[in-house]
């Protein structure tokens, strides 16, 4: 796998929160693309982001339950019930607002990913694509997003 564009974002370091009013450029790489890679993605709305969170080092993957954000008072769960960074391949997925498509420079608003980082893959939102059937998530996780994409 090989990254097919970097973030440029104002963020260079990765705070939990406040960051829904970050706007990123997401710069392709013009030695694998033309701008036609980009062609029809403005009729878009949103965009879910693949990125490699490459700042987290491998000896902080977790591979035991925790309390996220090491907070006491919420449940130790694993990391597949989290969105916690340190992952076992460092992928982060996030949906995004599409602001705009200009060559090979896509500006969106809200992906949590810090100045610098590998982007390996991006795909415009579909509502198809969309949860199917009613969505739950425990009470803790409702808490821990409040302020998650506020900005």
């Amino acid at each position: 796998m090989r990254p097919i564009g970097i973030v440029r974002s104002p963020r260079e370091e990765a705070i939990d929160d406040f960051w829904g009013g970050v706007e990123s450029v997401i710069e392709l790489d013009p030695a694998q693309f033309t701008e036609d890679v980009t062609a029809g993605l403005r009729d878009f709305s949103h965009v879910d982001v693949i990125f490699f969170m490459n700042r987290v080092d491998p000896a902080r993957i977790e591979t035991t339950a925790r309390h996220p954000r090491n907070n006491p008072d919420w449940p130790k769960v694993g990391i597949f019930a989290q969105r916690a960074k340190g992952r076992p391949n460092r992928l982060g997925v996030t949906n995004c607002q599409l602001i705009s498509v200009e060559g090979l420079r896509i500006t969106v608003r809200g992906l949590d990913a810090i100045d610098g980082t590998p982007v390996v893959d991006l795909k415009p939102y579909m509502l198809e694509f969309g949860p199917r059937g009613e969505v739950k998530q425990p009470e803790w996780s409702h808490v821990l997003m409040k302020e998650y994409f506020l900005g």
